[in-house]
């Protein structure tokens, strides 16, 4: 089984480009279909009701009058054409001006709506159990043995019609399928070869080395440029992460090795030393190593947290006063931190950022400035003029000479006369003043003494009058 977690596999984007047009063409192809369907049925209705109407005009125009007798000569050419639909029946009634039929089939029904309408009238009806279609056209006789309408009907079974509107349908549903087929192929070729840029970024991905965290280049289009972008991104943060923690490591390997060896052998001295005041030397010197390997151990944590902190934690409107108060009471829980002051200002102070990180930040500001300076401490917060906000430790101490000061903020630049000095504590200083985009400040006081802080920029002042409403 593999040691990584694997994600739930989703559809690619090439079957929901794939579904998403199959859809569409299902759509469109009922809709031809029914659109088809509708013309079909008018086409084949109009097709026939035009032979129906020639059929009917060609009889009405053949009946006559001769000598007082109504005389009607069928054409064979009325229903030779509406003869070609082989299995269709063909009806026809002619009716005299008195109702009476003169010719063909007394039962072939008349129309529901039997008006004033003199013009061809086209209706549907059933006949013999049988849908039929028909029509009703009229031719006038002004004779003098006859006079009135004479009524003439023919009709026509509907199974060519039928069959011709559902040939019409089936040729257009054929023609239709076949498109959407060509047109479906032709999509996902062309899908294919727009996807293949992503197929591109995933060969590369897949072909490196995992240890190779360099940002990697290839021809995208502009929609991917993006993605290759926050991939090139992240990969170079992760390098940059991966770099700091291997150094680190193997600063801290190093750095760890050193007391613990001296630790030792002072150990080792110890139990070989009968001199009870060379003893009592031994045993402050083995207690100040303990106390340096101690504290390198904590800050050492520390540092790792809030590294590990500048990628994870989520910023917020923080007031600086709060964090003093904070860090102030934390130095003194742990001991060794009495007779700080404080200098706030009466006004809130709002910055962004991650709360625990400033803390430790302060913290490690007081805990250097006790190491290294000289009482009392004093822990303020202040506002610059110049859109930033400081929080900074300062003592009544020389300071740092020039040298100390063009190694601040690196890791282990220890005091070497101190054998209680970690050298983290300005690293964790510096490392969170370039996570929250401020820096360290470093000053001598005019009044006398040293100080060390963090200039760091104010909060939006909307955000702030925002937060500051949410914690009343």
């Amino acid at each position: 089984m593999s040691a990584y977690p694997t994600a739930s596999r989703s559809r690619s984007i090439a079957w929901r480009l794939t579904l998403l047009l199959t859809l569409l063409l299902t759509i469109a192809a009922a809709g031809t279909a029914v659109a088809a369907l509708s013309y079909g049925q008018t086409a084949a209705t109009r097709a026939f009701d035009r032979l129906l109407t020639g059929a009917a005009l060609q009889i009405a125009e053949r009946i006559g009058v001769v000598e007082g007798e109504t005389v009607i000569d069928i054409p064979l050419s009325a229903f030779g054409l509406l003869s070609l639909a082989s299995e269709d029946r063909i009806f026809y009634r002619i009716i005299g001006p008195d109702g009476q039929t003169l010719t063909g089939d007394e039962t072939v029904p008349l129309p529901d709506a039997t008006g004033q309408h003199s013009g061809p009238l086209l209706y549907d009806a059933e006949f013999s159990g049988e849908a039929i279609r028909a029509i009703r056209m009229q031719r006038f006789l002004a004779e003098r043995a006859v006079r009135g309408p004479i009524t003439v009907i023919v009709a026509q079974t509907l199974r060519a019609r039928s069959e011709l509107a559902n040939e019409i349908v089936a040729r257009a549903v054929i023609g239709v399928i076949i498109a959407g087929g060509v047109t479906l192929a032709l999509a996902l070729l062309a899908m294919h070869l727009a996807l293949s840029p992503l197929r591109r970024v995933e060969n590369a991905l897949l072909a490196r080395d995992p240890k190779d965290l360099t940002p990697f280049s290839t021809t995208t289009p502009r929609e991917v440029e993006a993605l290759v972008a926050a991939i090139n991104r992240f990969m170079a943060r992760l390098d940059r992460r991966v770099g700091a923690m291997q150094d680190f490591v193997a600063d801290a390997a190093h750095q760890m090795r050193t007391p613990i060896t001296a630790l030792r052998a002072q150990t080792e001295l110890a139990l070989e030393e009968d001199d009870p005041q060379k003893l009592r030397t031994l045993l402050r010197r083995i207690r100040d190593r303990s106390v340096g390997v101690s504290r390198l151990t904590d800050q050492l944590l520390s540092h790792a947290l809030v590294t590990h902190r500048a990628d994870s934690a989520t910023l917020e409107c923080i007031d600086l006063r709060r964090v003093a108060v904070e860090a102030e009471r934390e130095a003194r829980r742990t001991g060794g931190a009495e007779g700080i002051e404080l200098d706030l200002p009466a006004d809130p102070v709002m910055v962004t950022g991650d709360a625990f990180s400033l803390r430790e930040a302060a913290r490690n500001l007081i805990t250097n400035a006790l190491a290294h300076g000289r009482p009392p401490v004093c822990l303020t917060v202040s506002l610059t003029g110049n859109g930033t906000a400081l929080i900074a430790a300062h003592d009544q101490g020389p300071g740092m000479s020039t040298g100390q000061l063009e190694h601040i903020g690196q890791r282990f630049a220890r005091d070497v006369s101190n054998p209680q000095s970690a050298g983290l504590g300005l690293a964790i200083v510096a490392e969170v003043a370039e996570f929250h985009q401020g820096s360290i400040r470093t000053a001598q006081r005019p009044e006398g003494g040293f100080e060390v802080g963090i200039e760091l920029p104010l909060a939006d002042l909307s955000t702030a009058i925002a937060a500051g409403e949410t914690a009343e």
